[in-house]
């Protein structure tokens, strides 16, 4: 029997909250709070205050595949040159903690993966260094320049990056239909493999909501939203502009094959999901650690909450008519 489409997405998404992994998510808090109060303390009057940014800040995280990310926004003063700021902080992360963690460089930062703990966890968090655009105005502006390590896609040959992280965190600020489908994506890419920058993910889904007027169940809404990205992607002079930097057009991190492969991805989700509701299994998994009771679970909010939750496993009579 066909499922019923709306309920299952509804259960898709209430299985990768982030409140069912509260002990893990106290974890990762209590490594950031550290990392954070140890770089305070050895920048000093160097930095400004710490910023939580990524998904996690956004409401976009699933409980699948995470991380923490800090943004250390540094004066203009602090360092003469980008890569002097990216090294030193590597540096300092790497002398404090690469005795129990892995500290590495990536593209515009440096990633910190703890070594497993007595419960089987790793811990990552991604800290950003930039240093502020204009001298004493970072917190007027929130302006930063990142240094570029790692070049790829549309920063091939540069060196730096314009952005203002608080402006993207904003960019989603109260879109509550917007960030469900964003989790519905990244669910897909998790649990298929697909390598699509979840930042490119977030941008069109946004863009498709603000260009196409998506309204509707969550199914239609997820519809809707596929259907825009295997339209659109594809077309010659789109845009996925980033909120953090007008002159930063994410769209162009995808080379023309890999947009064509992302439509044509879209299209054959959509007709496969038409000709059969129980595909959608394949490309939106409930996560089977986290099935609930129907009379205990709910779709709406994130769901990070501060108490622990008890989870059970449903009858067969609740699942999917």
């Amino acid at each position: 029997m066909a499922i019923n489409k709306k309920e299952y997405l509804q259960e898709v998404l209430e299985t990768h909250k982030m409140s069912h992994v509260n002990s893990l998510l106290d974890k990762y808090r209590d490594k950031r709070k550290s990392i954070k109060e140890a770089l305070e303390e050895h920048y000093t009057d160097k930095i400004y205050s710490p910023l939580n940014s990524g998904s996690y800040a956004k409401h976009t995280a699933i409980n699948t595949k995470f991380d923490l990310d800090v943004v250390v926004p540094f004066k203009k003063k602090s360092f003469s040159t980008l890569e002097e700021m990216f090294d030193d902080v590597f540096d300092f992360l790497n002398e404090t903690y690469g005795t129990e963690a892995t500290v590495r460089k990536q593209k515009v930062s440096i990633g910190i993966i703890f070594y497993s703990d007595n419960d089987g966890d790793e811990i990552s968090i991604d800290i950003v260094p930039g240093r502020e655009l204009n001298e004493d105005q970072y917190n007027e502006d929130n302006k930063l320049n990142l240094y570029v390590h790692s070049q790829y896609g549309l920063l091939a040959g540069k060196t730096h990056l314009l952005t203002n992280i608080k402006a993207q965190i904003e960019h989603i600020k109260s879109r509550d239909n917007e960030r469900k489908i964003i989790r519905l994506l990244k669910i897909w890419k998790s649990s298929n493999n697909e390598d699509y920058k979840s930042f490119l993910m977030e941008l069109i889904t946004i863009k498709a909501f603000d260009k196409d007027s998506i309204s509707g169940d969550l199914c239609e809404m997820l519809e809707s939203t596929m259907e825009y990205i295997r339209d659109n992607i594809t077309k010659d002079g789109f845009t996925l502009s980033d909120p953090g930097n007008s002159g930063n057009n994410v769209a162009d991190t995808l080379e023309s094959w890999q947009k064509e492969n992302l439509s044509s991805k879209m299209k054959n989700m959509l007709d496969r999901i038409e000709d059969n509701s129980d595909n959608l299994k394949i490309y939106f998994p409930i996560n089977p650690d986290f099935k609930e009771n129907e009379d205990t679970k709910s779709s709406e909010g994130y769901g990070v909450k501060t108490g622990a939750s008890t989870f059970s496993i449903p009858t067969q009579n609740q699942r999917f008519g």
